[in-house]
């Protein structure tokens, strides 16, 4: 009987007849992505794969995009969503030429980029879709020796029942839907509609393309933001939603139609659905009512994010329909009308006090200088005024000399703004009109509430954010370094891309690029924390691969739900190599003097915070003077249209025609020709190597009783080889015997005596296996018999300091020669 191996597979005896079993129980009759979604779930289960992902042709026919995916998320392995079907991934390599493609650790041959993306010990295996233009099944597995000839006949198996009739090799190419209901692809936008439905829209079956812009072309113009709130997945909550929309009728007016649907949320890897009804309600209603109007208004306000958003919406939904000549918005602080959107926005064409009071780009008016406003604020209550506000203070006179309307914006019993409505002529309010303004306030109040509550946190995790990047980058001996980063263009959130210079002892410094997973408080809150914990890790003395293996821990320790990637570079300014450590993160690309470009062979390990044992190679990397380092996020070489390895192409074709001479510029350019959609940092670095290279000797203090005075005359020695003038050697010595005397008697294990001489300044630095710092003494009597060496080493230096060094401390102290 066959049991359960290391990798979850079912034993060979066994695995591929209860595959055909299982793969019999998923009917055909199923709804398509959910048909899917279970034959990829059977790659997990009978063929052990960590994950298994469908790729399709789209619209683009140049593209493989990725349909469905089940098991571990795809791109914690550098597997992404779209691949060139020209390329020489092994997705599109199987599509072309409908044979199976392995990709392992151990793959001598091909498939280079996507091998530099692909983690230790992984191994892909990409099997072709049985018929014309069914797609790639790609499946990924950590066993070293990838999967076994059981394995891969399972997911011969799945591959088949993937293109067997009735199954989604494109998600919205199904059938069978009522007459007039509809199902929408909130990625794709590709829609199924019923026969009915086409019919109210005047289309027919052959001629409609199946995209959801089709049918919106054809809607009202004034009714698409309504609308937009639901056919977007950016504005669409759980639930039932309802909306009434016009569409165009040549010839006729518009028709009313009722949409009525629920969103079903999709899985890992799978699109969420809109699914419903759309139904003909033209005999019910007029052609123009005031519920319509607050319908848009609600949608409009539902897709507002901040105050000036929802300012502009409620200002769009009520100027024209009411025929007002101006129109204002405004929040109240303390006891002061911070105005955030004018329309007109002329400043002539407002009253006196507001322009006196004009202060930044939008007025600032006191509440006081208005007590009719005052007591409608205080009562929250609307205010009309419909034959002119002549009586009125002239603040408000003045905004609406012929009509005046004064909406109080209220939520939870709280004022948190006024809309101020204004006709130069009489203007009467008949009761629709003053019931769609009492409404479109009650609106406005709750969603100016909620997006000054959305300001206030996007304006403290971008405070967040911008504490947590460094200020300024250090001068670095033999470097020069600039940083850039931006946030993402696709919204207001925050992301978790950090850059880092971090300088270490003897001239080598630490460059660091990383991304957290997500775009939000706690993305940006985790890149802190990583920032901090590598840099601390760094200044200990640890060489690259244990810094990254300590963060890794870390962050796997803290048990977030969040990831990150990282690249470590650890350059030596004086010999001009480095060390690379890479978790799951872009290699660096190097631009050489001779303009030549290269992406190394950079051996990575997973992402931070995914396994607790993790190992992170070190890769070599030699530099020339004037090589220039390019380290960057995703963000800038990926984009929906844009593989990784094509944008990684790009990038070092802009840096090889770039002037390494002015790195701001040449980072500027790289920015400006980026089409991002994600955060995006960027650090670059030339190595011009140091100008004046130090002089070093060092010396191992033996536990001796004669330790101190071997090491003053290797001292002696070593200064007069240097040709040290006398008269300054006798300081040095007297602070390397407080020194050396200080680490015997205090610590145990071996001791070091490090001498660096550069540019007329000597470091003396001696290490040894104590964690603990020298304390420096507040007052040392007469009579002490100790105490006094810390004060003797502060007197003769001009610097004197500590630093944590594996585990131990090195003692320094650098002494101006020649004084």
């Amino acid at each position: 009987m066959g049991g359960v191996s290391s990798e979850g597979a079912l034993e060979g005896s066994t695995r591929t007849p209860r595959a055909e079993d299982a793969l019999k129980v998923i009917g055909s009759d199923e709804e398509a992505a959910d048909r899917l979604h279970r034959l990829l779930e059977q790659a997990l289960v009978f063929a052990g794969a960590a994950f298994a992902a469908l790729y399709t042709p789209g619209e683009d026919p140049r593209l493989l995009r990725l349909a469905d995916a089940a098991g571990v998320p795809h791109r914690m392995y550098g597997v992404r969503d779209v691949y060139p079907l020209s390329g020489d991934s092994p997705v599109a390599v199987a599509h072309r030429t409908r044979r199976p493609v392995r990709l392992g650790p151990d793959e001598p041959a091909g498939q280079a980029a996507s091998r530099r993306m692909l983690p230790g010990g992984f191994s892909l295996t990409a099997l072709p879709v049985p018929g014309d233009g069914g797609g790639c099944l790609l499946a990924g597995t950590g066993h070293p020796d990838g999967f076994g000839a059981d394995a891969r006949a399972c997911l011969e198996l799945i591959a088949e029942a993937v293109a067997r009739p009735g199954a989604p090799v494109r998600a919205a190419e199904g059938g069978g839907l009522p007459p007039d209901a509809f199902r929408l692809a909130m990625d794709t936008g590709r829609v199924e509609v019923g026969d009915r439905i086409l019919d109210l829209f005047g289309l027919d079956a052959t001629e409609f393309d199946g995209k959801i812009e089709t049918l919106l072309a054809l809607t009202e113009p004034e009714d698409l933001p309504s609308l937009m709130s639901v056919v977007e997945a950016g504005h669409l909550s759980g639930g039932e939603r309802e909306l009434e929309f016009r569409v165009l009728r040549p010839g006729g007016p518009p028709r009313w139609l009722r949409l009525c649907g629920r969103l079903r949320p999709g899985g890992e890897g799978r699109p969420a659905r809109l699914v419903g009804t759309v139904a003909d309600t033209s005999t019910f209603r007029s052609d123009v009512t005031d519920v319509a109007r607050i319908q848009r208004l609600a949608a409009a306000l539902a897709a507002a994010g901040t105050v000036r958003d929802v300012s502009r919406a409620l200002v769009a939904a009520l100027r024209r329909p009411l025929g007002a000549t101006r129109i204002a918005l405004a929040g109240l602080e303390n006891d002061r009308l911070v105005v955030t959107v004018l329309d007109p926005p002329a400043p002539e064409v407002w009253p006196e006090v507001w322009r006196t009071e004009w202060r930044t780009e939008w007025p600032d008016a006191p509440v006081r200088a208005m007590p009719t406003l005052a007591a409608a604020l205080r009562e929250g209550r609307a205010r009309i005024w419909p034959a002119g506000g002549g009586a009125l203070e002239p603040p408000l006179a003045d905004v609406g000399p012929g009509a005046l309307a004064v909406l109080p914006l209220s939520a939870r019993g709280r004022v948190a703004g006024v809309c101020l409505i204004g006709w130069d002529g009489p203007h009467d309010f008949g009761p629709d009109e003053r019931a769609l303004l009492t409404a479109s306030a009650g609106l406005a109040g709750q969603a100016l509430t909620r997006a000054r509550a959305f300001d206030a946190e996007h304006e403290l995790v971008g405070m967040l954010q911008r504490q947590l990047l460094p200020r300024r980058l250090p001068e670095l001996p033999g470097a020069v370094a600039v940083a850039r980063y931006l946030p993402s263009t696709a919204g207001l959130e925050l992301g978790g891309d950090w850059y880092d210079v971090i300088p270490l002892p003897d001239h080598h410094v630490a460059l660091v690029i990383g991304d957290v997973q997500g775009h939000n408080a706690g993305a940006a809150t985790l890149m802190g924390q990583m920032r901090t914990a590598l840099r601390a890790y760094a200044v200990e003395g640890h060489p690259p691969d244990v810094v990254v293996s300590h963060a890794n821990r870390l962050l796997v320790g803290m048990e977030s739900d969040l990831f990150a990637t990282c690249v470590y570079v650890d350059l030596d300014m004086e010999e001009g190599t480095a060390w690379c450590v890479r978790a799951g993160h872009l290699p660096p690309v190097l631009r050489h003097p001779d303009g030549t470009t290269q992406i190394p062979e950079v051996e990575g390990g997973p992402p931070l915070g995914v396994v607790a044992q993790a190992a992170f190679p070190m890769s070599p990397l030699r530099l020339r003077r004037g090589t220039l380092i390019a380290l960057t996020t995703d963000g800038l070489v990926e984009s929906a249209d844009t593989d990784i390895d094509e944008g990684m192409g790009r990038l070092a074709r802009e840096l090889a025609a770039a002037d390494p001479a002015r790195l701001g510029p040449v980072a500027d350019a790289l920015l400006g020709s980026a089409r991002r959609s994600d955060d995006v940092a960027l650090l670059l670095v030339r190595y011009d190597g140091m100008a004046l290279r130090p002089r070093r000797e060092s010396w191992t203090v033996w536990r001796v009783p004669e330790a101190v005075r071997h090491a003053r005359r290797f001292t002696r020695r070593t200064l007069r080889a240097w040709g040290v003038p006398d008269g300054d050697i006798d300081a040095v010595l007297l602070v390397v015997s407080e020194l050396v005397t200080n680490a015997l008697v205090h610590t145990d294990g071996p001791v070091r005596l490090d001498l660096t001489l550069l540019d007329g300044r000597l470091r003396v630095a001696v290490a040894d296996s104590s964690p603990r710092s020298p304390a420096r003494p507040t007052s040392v009597s007469w009579e002490a018999t100790g105490g006094r060496g810390v004060l003797l080493v502060e007197a003769m230096s001009a610097l004197w300091g500590t630093l944590p060094v594996s585990g131990g401390k090195q003692v320094w102290s650098e002494i101006a020669l020649g004084r």
